[in-house]
């Protein structure tokens, strides 16, 4: 059957041009059945050939600190290595902050500030969830308004003074109860004075800023050092696989420094020292990161992502009912020319998934014709409604990681209550380790495993999978999740063998009473799991997440990892509550698996549950990674893999 002459179009414009569909076949079926793609076709001057690379692969121009695209003389100048290692920096102190309050502040609201145990605990885990939960915030902020490196610069600050407030409340005796006849025993029977509702509103406020100032920074350091690569460059994704482990490494050596150095400073001169050190160290590498602001690279901030994820969502409920075959005036808008409506990203290709969002790009007869003002909540460009879908796509993934948050949680506190009742000598040193020092072997376990990264494991793996890095993203997050799981379960074990130890040696009442026979370094082998866990999974989340978010939204992108952290925090405050109120009865005398008293409470049968729950997560993991397709087409990666490699040779 002859197909009828399309209508003329109407004029070119030079404000929009529309991707016409062609006119409908006499099977309205078989047009049903073809992919949505079909109706994107090429405008005059938008063509791209079959196979073809993506457009975003051309990169974005980098701009300097004004919003000046930066010649390309003076690009070898700017970003870099160099660029980057001033960034690492405050990602160093930032880590040595938040680790350092989290290790010290359940210690300090409890002997301090006079706080039930239970209550401290809360409070911090609270805060910690808040810090990470609330980074989406930041990465809001740095792709609609300010730019990454604004974002920093000011929550930053709100950081270094949240510090400060902290500093001052352990110095003033006036913003802490008094400590008159405050000890130990009085400290387990709550007899001390407790602190005043000014004294907690201060203390909170101050550790709140804190917060926040995280925050804001968190989704924004590792996307800002990655914007200081050039995405046009044959080398860029090999490079910006070394520069997220060495961000990994930073964070790491923040970690041990927290572990370590923190916690002597408070042991030997004292909580407002121990907080006066981490605001020093924060106000350092803020010093550090303003100083290499000529040698950054930026990118511009698109507006709001939040207001352009609504407006699709808008246009496609209200075109809801319209067809794609539909008759009049149909087809899917994009602007003309090699660049997209939002600044600072590249235009998307159309894909033909979540079809029902390509309607918020559906041009209609009603909707106007294309010279004149276009109604962003009426419709949308294919870049927009492309955005939108990258976002829905890249959802699954972070959210798998939750269950490893969890876990790093858990033995963040549980772990530590075990310790206490081990043996913690150092033989060859002829002292104690203290127990708040025992998850600094998390930390080491992470530094040795990215020290040998390079010369282990990828020339291993690639010799498996072919890979030129050793493995994909996806695989490794999926290796960290089975890591994860490994751990969980060494700990079910040990704590069974360390229980049934403390019951048949007179322990059964004294659980913070360390047994002699019995060392604390048997912990090593799950710390140093999860931190293999961590290298893979989280490294390569923050990977993934910065390489295949939409060009302006990748702080959003990013928070997406800090988002799930957070709420692994808030989780596993909700599995130990309802553990505790469905295993622990006060009336018929059963004790919680949770109980104050290790010795008595079954922690191995929390850590097997956080196993059965740990491997269904890695099981839907494994079947959202099987359906994901990465933004890049397979042949352009492997023609970019093969270049890399060749380079690399030379």
């Amino acid at each position: 059957m002859e197909k009828p002459s399309p209508p003329p179009p109407p004029p070119p414009s030079s404000k929009s041009k529309e991707i016409k569909s062609p006119q409908p076949m006499a099977s309205t079926m078989s047009l049903q059945r073809k992919k949505l793609g079909s109706h994107f076709l090429a405008s005059d001057e938008r063509r791209f050939a079959a196979g073809a690379t993506a457009p975003n692969a051309v990169g974005t121009t980098p701009l300097d600190i004004r919003g000046a695209p930066i010649p390309e003389r003076d690009l070898a100048r700017t970003g870099g290595w160099v660029a980057a290692f001033f960034i690492f920096g405050n990602e160093t102190a930032e880590r040595m902050a938040y680790y350092g309050l989290s290790v010290n502040m359940v210690v300090f609201l409890f002997k301090v500030m006079h706080l039930p145990f239970a209550a401290s605990a809360g409070a911090v885990n609270t805060f910690l969830g808040i810090s990470q939960a609330s980074s989406v915030l930041g990465g809001f902020l740095a792709d609609a308004y300010l730019g990454r490196y604004w974002t920093i610069a000011v929550f930053a600050t709100l950081y270094l003074l949240g510090l400060v407030g902290l500093t001052l409340a352990a110095t003033l005796p006036a913003l802490v109860p008094s400590q008159q006849g405050c000890d130990t025993l009085a400290l387990l029977l709550g007899g001390c004075q407790p602190a005043q509702r000014w004294q907690m509103a201060y203390l909170y406020a101050a550790l709140y800023v804190t917060a926040f100032g995280a925050a804001g920074i968190r989704p924004c350091v590792s996307s800002f050092g990655a914007d200081q690569f050039d995405d046009r460059d044959v080398n860029y994704k090999r490079r910006l696989d070394r520069f997220f482990n060495l961000f990994y490494l930073a964070v790491t050596v923040g970690a041990i420094a927290a572990f370590t150095l923190v916690v002597y400073i408070q042991m030997h001169h004292g909580w407002a020292a121990a907080f006066g050190a981490l605001a020093i160290a924060m106000g350092a590498s803020n010093a550090l990161f303003f100083a290499g602001t000529p040698l950054y690279r930026h990118k511009a901030p698109g507006g709001s992502p939040l207001t352009r994820v609504a407006q699709v969502l808008v246009a496609a409920f209200r075109k809801r009912h319209a067809g794609f075959d539909s008759g009049g005036y149909v087809g899917l808008h994009e602007v003309a020319g090699p660049k997209s409506a939002i600044r600072g990203s590249a235009k998307i290709d159309h894909t033909d998934d979540f079809r029902w969002l390509d309607k918020a790009a559906l041009r209609l007869v009603q909707d106007g014709h294309e010279d004149g003002e276009i109604d962003p909540w009426r419709l949308c460009t294919v870049t927009q409604v492309e955005e939108v879908k990258i976002l829905v796509r890249l959802l699954p993934v972070p959210t798998c990681t939750i269950m490893l948050s969890v876990v790093l949680t858990e033995f963040l506190t549980l772990s530590v209550q075990q310790a206490y009742t081990l043996n913690t000598a150092l033989p060859l040193f002829g002292s104690h380790l203290p127990v708040t020092c025992m998850p600094v072997f998390p930390c080491l376990a992470i530094f040795l495993v990215l020290a040998l990264y390079y010369h282990t494991f990828v020339p291993l793996a690639r010799r498996l999978t072919g890979h030129p890095h050793g493995a994909s993203q996806l695989q490794r997050v999926g290796l960290g999740l089975a890591f994860s799981i490994l751990s969980v379960v060494w700990a079910g074990v040990f704590e069974r063998y360390r229980r049934r130890y403390a019951v048949e040696h007179g322990y059964l009442g004294l659980f913070l009473t360390p047994m002699p026979g019995l060392t604390a370094y048997w912990l090593l082998i799950q710390y140093c799991l999860i931190g293999v866990a961590e290298v893979f999974c989280l490294v390569g989340l923050i990977e993934f997440l910065y390489q295949e978010a939409p060009d302006a939204m990748r702080s959003v992108g990013s928070a997406y990892a800090a988002v799930a952290g957070g709420l692994g925090c808030f989780v596993a405050t909700a599995i130990n509550n309802a553990v505790d109120a469905a295993t622990g009865n006060v009336v018929e005398g059963r004790p919680s698996w949770l109980a104050q008293n290790i010795n008595v409470g079954r922690f191995d049968y929390l850590y097997w549950l956080l196993a059965v729950l740990s491997a269904v997560n890695l099981a839907v993991f494994l079947y959202f990674a099987s359906i994901y397709k990465y933004r890049s087409s397979p042949h352009a990666t492997t023609a970019h893999n093969n270049k890399e490699q060749e380079v690399s040779k030379t």
